[in-house]
């Protein structure tokens, strides 16, 4: 058992340091982090999507966002489309298909950002939402673990976080892509947080 929980966590630390060393990947980071900065600094909206694990992903981003990350602070708009009495009444009226899109032409508005969660880039109901957001002036950040996908495609920012064989170890780089996206709107936004960390 020793040596499967040893050979897990050097795998994990593998992709972490490949991701680490990804130029592209890092500077699709930064890039979605400022995305987000403006859109808050404009009265705008962030919300994320995603199916399983990555819903689960989906709901972590928001509720940071809009309860508390590391110190007291605003909070920030943010939404997961999650609510089981929604994605019950389109699955079951329109298709499981529609559950994403038909909560964002709810909700959403020119100047909101999508972040859009699919570790195999292919979920049809993640990509309808990215094509209508796509349509309506939302910004799509797509978070992927595979290059060349139909998410990445349609996203204005492409973070993919290719990881080994598996959708855990993507997972495992998606959640530290959460909290870097959070990150890096509350240093923008609430610098007096982290000057006191480092006083």
């Amino acid at each position: 058992m020793e040596n499967i929980v040893k050979k897990t966590l050097r795998d994990a630390a593998t992709a972490l340091d490949s991701f680490l060393k990804n130029k592209k990947a890092i500077s699709a980071v930064s890039n979605a982090g400022k995305a987000l900065v403006e859109c808050f600094s404009n009265g705008g909206r962030a919300f994320s999507c995603g199916n399983g694990g990555s819903m689960c992903d989906a709901i972590h981003f928001a509720e940071e966002l809009s309860g508390r990350y590391r110190l007291d602070r605003k909070a920030l708009p943010a939404s997961a489309i999650s609510d089981s009495g929604h994605i019950s009444c389109v699955g079951n009226d329109y298709g499981y298909s529609k559950i994403f899109s038909r909560y964002l032409e709810a909700h959403a508005k020119k100047g909101d950002v999508l972040l859009a969660i699919s570790t195999s880039g292919t979920s049809r109901n993640v990509i309808l939402a990215a094509e209508y957001a796509k349509k309506n002036d939302i910004k799509v950040i797509g978070l992927t673990g595979r290059n060349g996908s139909p998410l990445g495609e349609i996203a204005d920012i492409e973070i993919c976080t290719p990881a080994g064989e598996y959708a855990d170890r993507v997972q495992e780089l998606h959640i530290k892509v959460v909290h870097l996206l959070i990150e890096l709107v509350e240093r923008a936004m609430f610098p007096e947080n982290y000057e006191q960390r480092q006083a």
